[in-house]
């Protein structure tokens, strides 16, 4: 009876990708990680963007998450197609 991972996801559509879902937050407690809790998450969010009629998914992660990125490419077959940039306002 604990919360051990979480999600957060939209809908969007934009020129580049189209109709698509955005995770925003896909985060599993780092004591348990590697039990399957987030490939059930975004197997989730995948079957819902798909019952709802949108053409794919994508996220954002951080350059240092390697492990992160290990799991989006080898288990949920993810592919790298662009850079995210940003820059604070003063």
């Amino acid at each position: 009876h604990k919360i051990v991972a979480v999600t957060g996801f939209k809908p969007m559509t934009t020129l580049y990708y189209g109709r698509f879902v955005w995770v925003c937050d896909l985060v599993t407690d780092t004591n348990i990680r590697s039990k399957g809790y987030g490939e059930k998450l975004l197997t989730y969010v995948h079957e819902w963007a798909k019952e709802n009629k949108y053409e794919s998914v994508a996220l954002s992660s951080g350059l240092q998450r390697t492990d992160a990125h290990r799991f989006y490419e080898d288990k949920m077959n993810y592919d790298k197609v662009s850079y995210v940039f940003k820059t604070p306002l003063k």
